[in-house]
């Protein structure tokens, strides 16, 4: 069985709380960039990038729970090793973080913003319950690893997607590794409940754009290989969608009457997608700005 859809979080919640039958099989689609960096791209979750080489494997972010072994042989077809030295979580969402348990028992060290094993340890879900699913390096403001003749820095930017996130950034290579801040061509996913905002999460955006330049590699979160140009159209779109309904808000309107005026209608029709339709965006827009 193979599954080419791009889930959410917030839509896995149900998968992620029921153990799988079996181990579920991948089709992934690879990309190399520079430095020696592989994007692996499984269209069932988020977005991989892996650094090989005689310091050992660097992975950021892994796969749903029941994909632990399909996403180390995945791994040993770029590596030679399907074991990496190190898994750096992007945040907290099983999508990401659902391989943790399977890698820590292969060996691999696992590290995280702090907010991201604390999210997982409040989760009290199975596959959050799992031996060796929590972080065993966490971090507050920054991790730099030095490997394989690259510089691999993880800034965590509070607040944005959820309040463990973190943008990683191979300098010498030109490559950014967004996770979840960018979901590339598509409305985004904004956990509110996760200490996400919209404010912060543009504010993020912003910051990897800072971050990159006209030649600059960018694997989103979700959707494909990305250029500087993407994230910045996606960081335009967000803006203007968020003061479209934010002006509803300071008019008091309801949920109810902003769904009505289906503010993001134009932009629907290019950025919505199958989880995160029109409506959801706007219902996601119109929490935050009524909370503010």
């Amino acid at each position: 069985m193979t599954f080419r859809c791009i889930l959410p979080a917030a839509a896995l919640a149900a998968l992620l709380a029921t153990p799988a039958a079996a181990q579920r099989e991948l089709t992934v689609e690879t990309t190399e960039l520079r430095g020696g960096i592989v994007m692996v791209n499984s269209g069932i979750a988020g977005n991989l990038a892996v650094l090989p080489g005689p310091d050992g494997v660097l992975v950021i972010d892994n796969h749903l729970p029941d994909t632990g072994p399909a996403t180390e042989a995945a791994i040993a077809d770029i590596a030679g090793t399907g074991v990496p030295r190190f898994i750096l979580n992007t945040h907290w969402h099983g999508d990401h973080t659902g391989g943790n348990h399977h890698f820590a028992h292969q060996g691999t060290a696992i590290a995280a913003h702090h907010n991201v094993r604390e999210r997982l340890l409040a989760a009290a879900a199975e596959w959050t319950e799992a031996d060796g699913a929590l972080p065993i390096i966490t971090f507050g403001h920054d991790l730099t690893f030095h490997m394989n003749g690259q510089t691999v820095t993880a800034t965590h930017v509070p607040g944005a997607h959820t309040d463990g996130d973190v943008i990683v950034h191979f300098p010498e290579a030109d490559v950014i590794h967004m996770g979840d801040l960018f979901f590339s061509g598509l409305f985004p996913y904004i956990d509110l409940d996760s200490g996400g905002s919209v404010a912060g999460y543009i504010a993020a955006q912003r910051r990897g754009l800072a971050m990159a330049g006209p030649d600059t590699w960018i694997i989103p979160g979700h959707g494909p290989l990305s250029t500087r140009a993407e994230l910045a159209a996606a960081a335009d779109m967000l803006e203007q969608a968020q003061r479209r309904v934010a002006a509803l808000v300071e008019q008091g309107l309801s949920l109810e009457e902003v769904m009505d005026e289906n503010p993001l209608a134009d932009l629907g029709e290019t950025w919505s997608w199958r989880f995160i339709t029109t409506e959801r965006m706007t219902a996601i827009l119109y929490r935050d700005a009524a909370s503010q």
